[in-house]
């Protein structure tokens, strides 16, 4: 083989390499991220020939921002929650997206996209109990609050948001004006005088994994759990239910950081990993649902209706306002933890 072929073929390996990138994406790690490397990264690579470096982190956004300020950004894609995504935008953190990359919002559930972020999963905040130890259904949060017919304790998160919402729930407040009465001192005193209630019947929980132990311990009969946990428990066998009306959803997005040097291979995976195939294999591990429309299509019917984006369960569900908590989560958490202590 003389020199000339030799540079040829090494010119083509050097180009098809430059072609190829690699690009680092983080999320909340557990069995999020390994199933997420099973139905995005490793799917990704094979598709594309780029290297997915996956990371995690606790959602501390001040390491994105200390990247940012410095200029020294290494994550390209990185799992957000809907208030940091909205705070993260506004304090230019992230990229703007070129969600036209991506396809078509009518294909996606309402709220999945925005200037910087693109939903990978919904969320949910919803009642759960033991069915081998409450044989009455509970079919809302009044029933939460009714010690008489469901004697025993109840959990619910230590925390302003949900529990405030779930309150005003309880005490007969339409979805649609959770947040107009929540807006107001009235309303958060509301809320408030209902939780005393019942104060001394709730055993809070802090940690995702404890209303499930409590649970199936029987310290508590019902509580406000997440679904992923739900699912997670029913899958190793446990008869827990959840109860749908009234559940609290939110959507996880995918965002960028501002000052990615992978921009455009960050965006082509954001669309890889929103592809109605690569959804499936996400909500069929993990039980959140899916933004795309069209990932039910692929779903067993039976694991369909048990995800809070059925269309059953979602008609009974209201969006978290993220906008209220990002502007008032600091003084109503303090007045919480004030109640809570005394």
């Amino acid at each position: 083989m003389n020199n000339k072929v030799i540079g040829t073929l090494l010119l083509s390996v050097a180009a098809s390499t430059a072609m190829a990138s690699e690009i680092t994406v983080i999320s909340f790690g557990g069995a999020g991220k390994d199933v997420q490397t099973e139905a995005f990264y490793k799917p990704f690579e094979k598709a594309t020939g780029n290297k997915v470096v996956a990371g995690e982190y606790n959602g501390e956004m001040g390491r994105i921002k200390v990247m940012v300020d410095t200029k020294s950004v290494n994550w390209d894609v990185v799992q957000v929650g809907g208030a940091e995504l909205k705070t993260g935008c506004e304090e230019g953190l992230f990229e703007h997206l070129d969600t036209a990359k991506i396809g078509p919002s009518a294909g996606f559930l309402p709220g999945t996209f925005s200037d910087c972020g693109a939903g990978v999963l919904v969320w949910s905040t919803a009642m759960a109990y033991n069915a081998d130890k409450l044989k009455t259904a509970p079919t809302g949060w009044a029933d939460f609050w009714d010690t008489q017919t469901f004697p025993g304790k109840r959990s619910l998160h230590k925390g302003a948001k949900y529990t405030l919402e779930i309150a005003l729930m309880a005490d007969g407040v339409a979805l649609g004006d959770i947040y107009k009465v929540l807006s107001s001192k009235e309303g958060v005193d509301r809320a408030f005088r209902k939780l005393d209630q019942i104060k001394g019947n709730i055993q809070w929980w802090e940690a995702g994994a404890q209303p499930m132990q409590f649970l199936a311990s029987g310290d508590v009969v019902m509580t406000s759990a997440f679904n992923g946990r739900v699912f997670a428990a029913q899958e190793s066998g446990a008869n827990i239910r959840m109860i749908w009306p009234g559940s609290i959803y939110d959507i996880d997005s995918w965002a960028i950081p501002k000052g990615s040097k992978n921009k455009a291979s960050a965006e082509q995976f954001i669309a890889f990993s929103l592809r109605p195939e690569q959804q499936k294999l996400h909500t069929e591990k993990l039980g959140y649902g899916s933004t795309n429309l069209h990932t039910v299509t692929l779903l067993d019917p039976a694991l369909a209706a048990r995800l809070n984006t059925s269309p059953d369960n979602l008609s009974h569900a209201m969006p978290i306002d993220n906008g209220f908590w990002v502007d008032h989560e600091e003084e109503l958490q303090q007045r919480f933890n004030a109640w809570a202590a005394k």
